[in-house]
């Protein structure tokens, strides 16, 4: 990896993190047509650097992140479930990390689960909020966060989705994913960095500087971007995702088996 793909990944991760469209999935993609998918370094660089995007949230909801103890053992229950499926499923997590045609099939079906959200989960309860969620609904959306363990699912438009059915607002069960996104990318790049370790690779200092730099332009980028959501998911729902998701898996399902096979681009 060079800095300029390291720079491309990076901002990808910035925009796509807080979108329901899988930050994960896009990078595979990217990092497949750079030739570098398969790289040990590339994945271990598209899991840390998503811990820089989602540290604007700690700076964008500063306030409201450190207000209440009962919130973070509410943000541990919900994390359970991304612990436990993630020490049970990591090297067959590893193994779809770099499969393009796995994260075009993700897409292709989340998004049409997308347009279907908001006339499934119509009837929120408005007067709660993310930090009101209960015990119960917190495990329930740490469970559907689970399935972003497979590439393309989109953790964000997982755990989203998972406080809609939980009849949270569109905007609560959004900002309950991004506190839930804190815990869970900690845990998720520690134990990638140890798996690194554990497997006898060292990080030489071009490594290094590429993960600075991959985490601080991330960071930039989704401070950005995590407003700009927001706003335009209270106005608009899901839809547009959706459709964006469904014409992004048939390209790359057309790409892959009609012009070029992207596991070896």
């Amino acid at each position: 990896m060079n800095t300029l793909q390291a720079i491309i990944l990076a901002i990808i991760e910035g925009i796509t993190e807080f979108l329901p469209v899988s930050s994960t999935g896009h990078m595979i993609i990217a990092s497949s047509f750079f030739g570098i998918a398969h790289d040990d370094f590339t994945k271990l660089f598209t899991i840390v650097i998503q811990l820089g995007a989602i540290l604007s949230v700690v700076i964008l909801y500063f306030k409201r992140f450190f207000q209440s103890f009962d919130f973070y053992f509410k943000l541990v229950v919900a994390f359970i479930p991304a612990v436990v499926f993630g020490l049970l499923f990591s090297k067959k997590i590893d193994a779809l990390l770099e499969n393009p045609v796995t994260v075009a099939v993700s897409l292709l079906i989340g998004g049409i689960i997308l347009l279907k959200v908001d006339q499934w989960f119509n009837n929120p309860n408005t007067s709660e909020t993310s930090q009101e969620t209960t015990y119960l609904q917190a495990l329930k959306i740490g469970l559907f966060q689970c399935l972003a363990m497979i590439p393309g699912v989109s953790r964000s438009g997982a755990s989203i989705v998972g406080g809609m059915s939980q009849k949270l607002s569109r905007t609560s069960a959004a900002e309950f994913s991004f506190f839930l996104a804190v815990p869970t990318m900690l845990g998720a790049t520690a134990k990638k960095c140890y798996d690194y370790y554990k497997d006898g690779f060292v990080l030489s200092d071009d490594q290094i500087n590429l993960l600075i730099i991959g985490n601080v332009i991330a960071f930039i980028v989704a401070l950005l971007a995590i407003k700009s959501f927001i706003g335009f998911l209270t106005k608009n729902g899901f839809k547009v995702f959706g459709y964006y998701r469904i014409i992004a898996g048939i390209v790359l399902l057309a790409i892959h088996y009609f012009i070029h096979p992207l596991t070896v681009i």
